[in-house]
């Protein structure tokens, strides 16, 4: 079997882990693997590269995707899908996985659908927000950065008695702002899934200074709005009587870096249940995990909506005494 491979979308740490380990299990059973660079751009455009054990020696710890990724809104219109499927043909393709979220999976079920072509999807995208799956590889990185940069800006925001409201990624969704939130200690988290009203924020500031805090920090999602524009309500309402305050967007720096124990573990464990699955002669759906086991799931569900951990938000505002 000849299996091809690709990215698309953001890019999201631990997907080299996963390469690498669709690679290296495929060539120990006998198969061969094809990258498509660039993810669907690729498929276009005929970006192939043969993939054996040595060509993904050495890259557990590289964030990003040595296969490149993109965005194609091409893909949408039948004349470029069958351009990509002539290519899939040229290239003797017998299977395809394809790394992404929700919006990818959308790409790969079309591919089956119209093909015929075995394809399975490993989700992989920072914001954790495929539905049907517990965890997307990424997240854990992406969480670790923002805890780490978040865990920095306390300490300048004590230091000088500061507001800082902190906005992190996540799309639509509150992921990594209730997590991050959590383990730094934010006073306050605002996350889409919540209608928290912002006029209260005021009086949240004003009740945490009197109680003697030094620092006031926000982090905030970006589907709930934006820092800048938040900083400029809270100077109009309430000035800078209780410190200054800074408005921080952690942006792409969440989404680099070396990729945590966990998603290097968690990718290796995703990229060989898909071989198996394929090689089991499975037609279509994406690896999910669940309570320890690994499943296959029906790509319809990654569009389902998966909720925050409303257990954590809670404890959250308990604890911020």
């Amino acid at each position: 079997m000849r299996i091809g491979i690709l990215c698309s979308g953001g890019d999201a740490p631990g997907m080299n882990p996963v390469i690498r380990s669709v690679v290296r299990c495929a060539s120990s059973l006998g198969h061969e693997v094809v990258g498509i660079r660039r993810g669907f751009r690729g498929l276009i455009e005929g970006d192939f590269v043969e993939l054996r054990s040595r060509d993904v020696g050495g890259i557990l710890d590289r964030g990003g995707t040595i296969l490149l990724s993109s965005r194609e809104e091409r893909f949408r219109e039948l004349e470029y899908r069958e351009r990509s499927y002539e290519n899939l043909k040229i290239k003797k393709i017998d299977a395809l996985i394809v790394l992404g979220g929700e919006g990818t999976f959308k790409g790969a079920e079309l591919i089956a659908e119209e093909t015929g072509l075995p394809v399975i999807g490993i989700p992989c995208t920072i914001d954790n927000d495929v539905g049907g799956t517990e965890y997307c590889i990424g997240y854990d990185t992406a969480l670790r950065n923002a805890v780490d940069a978040i865990d920095k800006i306390r300490d300048t925001a004590s230091s000088h008695e500061r507001i800082f409201l902190v906005e992190v990624m996540g799309r639509k969704r509150g992921f990594i702002a209730v997590e991050a939130g959590l383990a730094t200690g934010a006073e306050l988290i605002l996350v889409p899934e919540e209608d928290f009203p912002r006029e209260e924020i005021p009086e949240e500031i004003r009740s945490a200074k009197e109680l003697g805090k030094l620092h006031f920090i926000i982090v905030m999602a970006e589907g709930y709005g934006k820092a800048e524009e938040l900083r400029e309500f809270l100077l109009d309402r309430i000035g800078e009587r209780y410190g200054e305050i800074r408005a921080t967007v952690l942006g792409h720096l969440q989404r680099g870096g070396i990729p945590t124990h966990t998603d290097r573990i968690m990718g290796m464990k995703f990229g060989e249940v898909a071989v198996e699955v394929l090689l089991s002669g499975e037609g279509k759906g994406f690896v999910a995990y669940e309570k320890g086991k690994f499943y296959i799931e029906d790509f319809r569900k990654a569009g389902e909506y998966k909720d925050i951990d409303r257990e954590a938000l809670r404890l959250s505002r308990r604890l911020n005494l």
